[in-house]
């Protein structure tokens, strides 16, 4: 029996749709990688999409998986050797008792991370780094983690090496530093003001109380040293990249390899204990994103949506801009802004569309997860580092805040790109 194109394709929107919602809503609190490796398998089972092109959609992914297994294991040897715990005694003792101080200080350093070592680093390395000073402060951590999660989706567009969607989307097109800050700088700013002034809102009530201060700042151990000295390599290596507009993955996956080598041969220790403390987990999840969007790329959906883009561009460019940017950003959190935005960059390829509407894409991709827990890998990542630390926050708990958090600053970021002269 010859199955009708459309009811194979609907099958294949079906299995992608369920397999996102399955990481979405984690049934029966099964790890998120589950539910997307499950999804790619049984569209590989089913033979809605060749093995050969599930193999070749995973290996798209390989700069992401480098990428991540650089900073996870920076942040593994970073946490073992007690450098977050020396961060968090530096910032408690600066915020000199005022939670407000507190509050204001790691945002600041969530800026400066999420810039120069992307946002998955921030959700990666800083995480660790803010419980551990909360616990010092002795304040509710929650309010502090929160600026973690947003604080990485936020600052993502500040430079094109701040969020790896931002090299997915633009591909091999991806503008030069000095044309990136003309296009990105004042809508970052309004970004992340717009992004601290919500979660001030949201998070206000728990900065009333005093927190402690004076907390002994433990001495720096030489693996804490080479630890510190990676990542800030790690961060002039990923400029150094990106000015040449070559692949992240490969170099970050170096410097966090090496440093993680130097750091246990120094010290004599076993692999095994790093190794296991790695959230290996995303690894899967993220190749099982990429064969799903590969899924759906047969379907002809990116032709589809490469007609309705050129039509929409024909009747108003400006018009098309705002919509995108706004669409992207809601559809980023129904399947997540990393095969969205690999989506969107096929379809850019395919029909050229002006650049104030490719830009809008990118500040939606970045900016729209910021409405929910699953919107991006960053927050994703920075869900797995809470849950390690014994901490949970639930799908509807960040939605609330989200909602608050998100739109301000997504339209006000739109405003500043779309508004400024030609």
């Amino acid at each position: 029996m010859i199955v009708a194109p459309q009811h194979t394709h609907l099958a294949t929107w079906s299995i992608a749709a369920l397999a996102t919602a399955g990481v979405i809503v984690r049934p029966f609190k099964l790890p998120e990688a589950v539910w997307a490796v499950l999804g790619a398998v049984v569209l590989v089972v089913a033979g809605l999409l060749p093995i050969g092109k599930a193999f070749e959609a995973v290996g798209k992914g390989t700069d992401v998986y480098l990428f991540l297994i650089g900073m996870m294991l920076l942040s593994e040897v970073a946490r073992r050797e007690g450098l977050f715990d020396w961060v968090a005694a530096v910032a408690v003792n600066r915020a000199d008792r005022s939670p407000q101080r507190l509050f204001l200080l790691i945002y600041g350093v969530g800026i400066v991370v999420t810039a120069f070592l992307s946002n998955d680093a921030a959700a990666v390395v800083l995480t660790p780094a803010v419980y551990a000073a909360t616990r010092k402060a002795k304040v509710e951590p929650l309010p502090y983690l929160f600026i973690c999660a947003f604080i990485a989706n936020a600052a993502s567009f500040v430079l094109p090496i701040s969020n790896p969607a931002n090299i997915v989307l633009y591909g091999d097109r991806t503008p030069a530093l000095g044309v990136w800050l003309a296009s990105f700088a004042l809508p970052s700013l309004a970004a992340i003001v717009a992004t601290y002034l919500a979660l001030r809102f949201t998070e206000g009530r728990s900065l009333e109380a005093t927190c402690e201060s004076g907390i002994a700042t433990p001495e720096l151990s030489k693996g804490a040293w080479t630890a510190m000295a990676g990542l800030v390599l790690t961060a002039v290596v990923l400029m150094v990249v990106s000015a040449r507009d070559m692949q992240l993955g490969l170099p970050t996956a170096i410097m966090g390899i090496v440093t993680t080598v130097i750091v246990l041969v120094a010290s004599r220790t076993s692999p095994w204990e790093t190794v296991k403390g790695v959230s290996w987990a995303v690894l899967p999840l993220v190749a099982g994103l990429f064969v799903l969007v590969e899924a759906l790329v047969a379907t002809g959906v990116i032709a589809e949506l490469g007609k309705l883009l050129t039509r929409s561009v024909s009747a108003s460019p400006q018009a098309t801009a705002w919509s995108s940017g706004v669409l992207i950003a809601v559809v980023s959190n129904l399947m997540n802004n990393l095969p969205a935005g690999l989506i969107a960059s096929s379809t850019i390829q395919l029909v050229h569309p002006p650049q104030q509407v490719v830009d809008a894409l990118l500040i939606g991709v970045d900016l729209g997860p910021n409405l929910s827990v699953t919107g991006s890998l960053a927050t994703i990542l920075w869900l797995t580092a809470i849950r390690r630390e014994g901490v949970d926050v639930g799908f509807w708990r960040f939605l609330r805040r989200g909602a608050v958090v998100m739109f301000p600053a997504l339209i006000l970021a739109l405003a500043a790109r779309l508004l400024m002269p030609a």
